[in-house]
């Protein structure tokens, strides 16, 4: 049996809601299935009204928990550029966005019961006190929710410190520096695409202590296979996945 701090049991999470307009980003429909949360876009770094309706409606139809993957407002990069955003501005934004998201998911009967940032976001708010100062306060300001972010990271340290449900995840399909960090997607190597390397990382990771989510990306190439890999490697590993929310 694994070692993971919950019990043996392991969340399975994907960024999903991608998509804009005519601009189509991984394949929703078969990777939800494999999932047990889904970090749905919030249309700031990706996804419009329509595409995160129909994903909400999809993970709902699946039992998939549904959390606010909340960004940068930045179309354009997909939230992968750090933006120096003042304080007050990135509480109001990351609250427009978890509030909009909410709305959508409780019409496809369900709710937002997480909350992650992405890309830049998800980096910064470990090197930039005030902005993860602003990312927490808006969760609280929502009425508190759980918060995904790197195992072992200051950031979800200060989530802990506020009084909140720090969540540590980790990544099935990227690489890893020695300090725990993950390579920049700059660099050679820094995505993984082989499904046994994938599935391997995955049972490593599930071990790991501070790990309670599995984060697969959506946009990875093959994403849905990945992820079936990964469910395939856990059960034979006698890990349990079930959602942390």
């Amino acid at each position: 049996m694994s070692s993971t701090p919950n019990g043996g049991d392991v969340d399975l999470n994907a960024d999903v809601g991608e998509s804009f307009g005519r601009w189509e980003l991984g394949d929703d429909a078969a990777l939800l299935p494999h999932l047990t949360s889904a970090n749905v876009a919030c249309g700031f770094h990706a996804g419009d009204p329509l595409v995160l309706r129909r994903t909400c409606e999809l993970a709902a139809e699946h039992g998939v928990v549904i959390g606010a993957q909340v960004g940068y407002r930045d179309l354009a990069g997909f939230g992968r550029r750090f933006i120096d955003v003042p304080a007050a501005e990135l509480e109001a934004d990351v609250l427009y966005q978890l509030a909009a998201l909410d709305g959508l998911a409780r019409a496809a009967g369900s709710r937002v019961a997480y909350l992650k940032p992405h890309g830049a976001l998800y980096h910064a708010v470990s090197a930039h006190p005030d902005q993860a100062a602003a990312v927490i306060a808006a969760v609280q300001a929502y009425g508190g929710l759980p918060v995904l972010g790197l195992a072992g990271s200051s950031f979800l340290a200060a989530v802990e410190a506020a009084g909140l449900e720090a969540v540590g995840e980790g990544f099935v399909d990227r690489a890893y520096l020695p300090d725990g960090g993950l390579v920049p997607r700059s660099e050679p190597g820094a995505v993984l695409t082989d499904p046994a390397a994938v599935a391997a990382q995955a049972v490593r990771l599930a071990a790991s202590a501070g790990v309670r989510s599995l984060c697969v990306h959506g946009d990875s190439p093959g994403a849905p296979e990945l992820a079936a890999a990964v469910r395939a490697a856990l059960s034979s590993a006698g890990v349990a996945v079930e959602p942390f929310a």
